[in-house]
């Protein structure tokens, strides 16, 4: 039997490149041209694969293409396999940002991308213009090996969480928030005081809520016990940024961060309300938003002008 390394040695890694095109764009032709081949190149890629794979990784539906099952599950593992690997090889003692070809893998919540994402995406536009920027937006399921999960990409932005106590990772604060009440203007409620008894008894809109019970490492989960409200959950969505859309125009209430709630409550109809037993000042219900990646790399030279501009951007906020 081959050891792993020699199986290893006679594959064609450029496969994993094109592996990777062809699940993001569902196109033999955009895949080409993305990774900067022919047409017909291409396509002789996605045989080898069909072939390595014995499966279709790609099939025709309704005038275009569709993943497989197989494709699917290959696609997240794709991802991270050629991020580590244009990250190990793009390591070196300089990085040339105005020059640089490289790719930032990032995890990070909708609301996040809210708050940071247009100074991200400019900065990196007149800084770094060959520069690649992948979102990964958070997901419940992320959280079940943190230390693989980070390993595989650049970092992630998001509260600290006991499961994040580790010695392979580090982390530096970016900006900090807090959690008010977001209600429609014409529920009855917003003229009432707003205890712990009333919040209970109201129908809620819970990002992230599983369906039963709530993790005890989820930022909204502290806060909820902060309120001492277990909530009556309608509706339960996986995005923060839909939170407020799901309660304008309803008896509903949440729970969102005061830079998304102030944003958009005027354009919806909505009322911010504080928190029963907080105020602006007291710093109860404070979201502190950290950048969070693998020790590995701490002297990675790129990854060190990310985290700094990470840091700069957070301070203009």
């Amino acid at each position: 039997m081959r050891a792993p390394s020699a199986h290893l040695a006679n594959l064609d890694l450029n496969l994993l490149v094109s592996l990777r095109e062809l699940l993001r764009e569902r196109n033999v032709t955009r895949a080409a041209a993305r990774i900067g081949v022919s047409q017909p190149a291409a396509s002789a890629a996605l045989s080898r694969l069909r072939r390595h794979f014995d499966d279709e990784l790609l099939t025709r539906h309704a005038g275009g293409y569709v993943l497989t099952p197989l494709a699917i599950q290959l696609a997240d593992q794709v991802e991270g396999v050629c991020t580590a690997a244009e990250r190990l090889f793009g390591t070196g003692h300089h990085f040339d940002p105005l020059a640089s070809r490289r790719g930032f893998s990032l995890l990070i919540a909708d609301y996040t991308v809210a708050v940071l994402g247009t100074a991200l995406s400019g900065a990196l536009a007149r800084r770094a213009p060959g520069v690649e920027l992948r979102l990964r937006l958070v997901r419940e399921s992320f959280s079940a090996d943190i230390g693989e999960t980070i390993r595989l990409i650049d970092g992630m932005i998001a509260p600290p969480a006991a499961r994040f106590d580790r010695p392979d990772l580090r982390s530096v604060d970016l900006f900090t928030d807090r959690w008010v009440l977001l209600m429609d203007a014409a529920n009855f409620a917003v003229h009432q005081e707003l205890t712990a008894a009333r919040l209970a008894v109201m129908p809620w809109v819970v990002p992230f809520a599983p369906e039963r019970g709530f993790s005890a490492a989820a930022p909204i989960t502290r806060q909820f016990t902060r309120l001492g409200v277990e909530p009556d959950t309608r509706v339960r969505v996986e995005s923060y940024l839909a939170v407020p859309h799901l309660v304008a125009g309803t008896d509903r209430v949440a729970l969102v961060q005061e830079r998304l709630a102030r944003d958009v409550a005027a354009g919806l109809g909505l009322v911010v309300r504080e928190c029963p037993g907080t105020d602006a000042e007291d710093g109860a219900g404070t979201i502190c938003e950290r950048f969070w990646w693998h020790a590995d790399l701490d002297n990675d030279p790129a990854h060190r002008w990310l985290r700094s501009l990470l840091v700069e951007l957070s301070a203009e906020l």
